[in-house]
């Protein structure tokens, strides 16, 4: 049976940002009625992850006290599960503590995390970028999925998000969050009806005032369209989309990026020394990203594009009878 879908304004997540999503963001998200969502990597050494998970769960109590339970939307940890990160086990404790009701793994098989997050009723969402890896991610009893499809910033995909999610929806009938180029009410209202349940957003909030992200990098993404953007492996060693000016200031060329370097994400690394530090990601939602605001402002305003984009569905004079 399907789960009962999460207590949420929109049905959106703001989506888990390496080296941008952090409590300050999440706490927004949540109380402006989304998914807020940050990766566990984002928090070095492990007494930060405590902290940060301690202040997000003591502020969305009192953000519960003070605007009402139903207001609030659930927080989300974002848990690397590949085989290189050395701190799964010690992430997974704080999961098991601290109880986020939603986790998201990624980079690597959901299995890790399910015993954990299920047994305190939590849920598990695998991000996957094909079939095999949803097939996979099913099979090993996943609540859900987070499809990340062609158009999405950072790791990104490389399947249409709407051939994705029908293809999904022929063995699946758990909860889709579907990213890829989203960031407006108007692609959240498509994404609903090609089938998915929630909307994965990640570009549309990075100059969020809440945001970790450097004034430089916001103000990037502002002023950038699509056409600023490559996909390269060259800087993770897994494909992922950069801002070209970005790639440019730190001496890459996007026309002829490096190969791709070993794969390695342990959180218990530091980040000293680290290429990617330097360099900013984006996906194709840019183009309709105008300025720096609150975060609440940006939900305000993605709630009145969605209500627009449903009247415009419901008032088409679709489907017709047949001739």
């Amino acid at each position: 049976m399907k789960a009962t879908r999460l207590p949420l304004r929109l049905p959106v997540f703001a989506a888990p940002m390496f080296l941008i999503s952090g409590p300050e963001m999440v706490l927004a998200a949540c109380k402006a009625g989304i998914v807020g969502a940050f990766p566990t990597p984002n928090a070095r050494p492990i007494e930060q992850l405590d902290q940060w998970m301690k202040t997000i769960t003591e502020g969305l109590a009192a953000a519960r006290d003070e605007q009402g339970a139903n207001t609030v939307g659930p927080w989300c940890a974002n848990l690397v599960t590949h085989s290189s990160n050395t701190r799964l086990a010690q992430d997974l404790e704080l999961i098991a503590r601290y109880k986020p009701p939603v986790v998201v793994t990624a980079l690597g098989s959901p299995k890790p995390a399910i015993e954990v997050v299920q047994a305190y009723g939590g849920r598990v969402f695998a991000d996957v970028i094909n079939l095999s890896l949803a097939q996979k991610a099913v099979k090993a009893g996943a609540d859900g999925l987070a499809c990340v499809s062609a158009g999405a910033g950072g790791h990104t995909g490389f399947l249409s998000p709407f051939a994705f999610v029908s293809a999904i929806r022929e063995f699946f009938d758990g909860e889709i969050v579907l990213g890829g180029g989203i960031s407006d009410g108007w692609g959240m209202a498509g994404a609903i009806a090609a089938g998915a349940d929630y909307v994965y957003m990640g570009t549309r909030f990075i100059p969020a005032a809440e945001s970790m992200a450097p004034d430089a990098y916001k103000q990037m993404v502002v002023d950038s369209t699509v056409d600023d953007l490559v996909v390269s492996a060259g800087v993770t060693g897994t494909p992922a989309s950069w801002l070209k000016p970005s790639l440019r200031l730190n001496g890459l060329d996007p026309d002829n990026m490096p190969d791709a370097p070993g794969r390695q994400y342990d959180s218990s690394a530091s980040f000293a020394g680290k290429k990617w530090l330097d360099v900013w990601a984006a996906g194709q939602g840019l183009g309709t990203i105008h300025q720096t605001e609150p975060m609440a402002d940006i939900v305000d305003r993605l709630a009145n594009e969605y209500t627009r984009a449903m009247q415009r569905l419901q008032g088409l004079p679709y489907p017709q009878r047949s001739f």
